[in-house]
């Protein structure tokens, strides 16, 4: 196993962790950045408010992009696994 097989490998695996925890992570950027506000301007300071509304709109991200999201951890989990019969014979 040489060393661009290996940064290869790493450079795949950090692009894909990225790509899949993307739809997770914007959705609840926006929906926190939206209930600070909404709470600020309202002057609610329940803490859980904020917590029930992320975990509702990171359960319908999961929903919506679920499938795409198993479709690219498989996609490179074959790939890892074909670069690892690659290298064995």
């Amino acid at each position: 196993m040489d060393g661009q097989l290996v940064l290869y490998v790493g450079r795949r695996t950090l692009e894909t962790a990225m790509l899949v925890s993307a739809p997770v992570l914007g959705v609840t950027l926006v929906v926190g950045l939206l209930t600070g506000v909404l709470q600020a301007v309202t002057s609610i300071r329940d803490m859980t408010l904020g917590l029930v509304i992320k975990l509702v709109a990171v359960g319908v991200a999961l929903l919506l992009a679920g499938n795409w999201m198993a479709q690219v951890a498989v996609e490179f989990t074959t790939e890892i696994f074909n670069h690892m019969q690659a290298v064995g014979h």
